[in-house]
């Protein structure tokens, strides 16, 4: 909302205090201002509302009424002189909009619809009914910049220090004042070649400098356990992520699949999409 929403709605509001309306009378169709003969309504207000970040939402009431209204005031008057200058680049912008706005209510509906304790339970099981107990480990790591300093680092542990300690004063990753702890991971969860090299140690090795995108690593396994598949109620959140989008895709693809498509595009140079100049002014 841009700085006209420091509102200057007292007049309006003035005029709306003169005829109030009972809460029961006020549709999406009440018209709370004109502009030029053009009627703002109580519907196109809420619209707006809705569209608002947070912050605007925590302000009072009676606040954000008048702010709300001066904007579609000025946003009326300001697009009723564009609705005379519109051109031909406008128009299919404006169309585009409108296609992706109506495309994603459609997506929105399907995906909130596809998430029921059916679903939920029937991804779950496909997910987790059959899987047998996976392995997870408990891992610490020191992190420097250099393959040197790591050597050096892998000699001094070797030689007495605390890994624990040394983590503390030498590591260069977020969970050095920690010791170095990474807590429990399982497979898929660490990065290559990280995870190769605690998948070849037993719990209490220490590696060798271990190279990834992040430097270079000294790990110590602290233990392996054998970990049953999750209760449903501990991955809700990531199953129901996974059937919105399996039903989204399934959507698209269904949707698509029945439009009777004619494509013409055959011999057209792709490099095309970049010459705006077709669009006019």
């Amino acid at each position: 909302m841009s700085m006209s929403l420091k509102f200057k709605g007292a007049a309006v509001a003035c005029l709306l205090l003169a005829s109030p309306l009972s809460a029961q009378d006020v549709t999406a169709d009440t018209v709370v201002a004109t502009v030029n003969g053009q009627g703002i309504t109580v519907g196109h207000m809420i619209a707006m509302r809705e569209s608002l970040p947070q912050e605007y939402l925590a302000l009072p009431d009676d606040l954000l009424f008048n702010g709300v209204l001066d904007q579609l005031i000025q946003q009326t008057a300001l697009a009723q002189l564009g609705e005379d200058s519109i051109s031909r680049r406008d128009e299919l912008i404006l169309e585009t909009q409108r296609l992706g706005y109506l495309a994603g209510i459609v997506l929105d509906d399907t995906a909130i619809a596809s998430v029921t304790d059916e679903t939920l339970q029937a991804a779950y099981d496909a997910k987790y009914a059959n899987a047998a107990p996976s392995k997870e480990f408990n891992a610490s790591h020191i992190l420097v910049e250099t393959e040197e300093d790591a050597a050096a680092i892998k000699a001094e542990i070797d030689g007495g220090m605390d890994f624990t300690e040394v983590a503390k004063t030498r590591s260069t990753g977020p969970s050095g004042p920690n010791g170095g702890e990474l807590g429990w991971f399982g497979l898929g969860m660490m990065v290559e070649p990280f995870e190769t090299a605690v998948i070849g140690m037993e719990a209490g090795d220490v590696s060798g400098p271990v190279q990834t995108q992040f430097g270079w690593h000294i790990i110590r396994l602290n233990e392996t356990r054998m970990a049953d598949a999750p209760a449903l109620d501990a991955v809700r959140d990531e199953l129901a992520a996974e059937v919105q989008e399996q039903a989204v895709m399934d959507r698209v693809t269904a949707v698509t699949e029945q439009a009777e498509v004619v494509r013409s595009d055959e011999g057209l140079d792709p490099a095309i999409l970049k010459d705006t100049a077709i669009l006019g002014e």
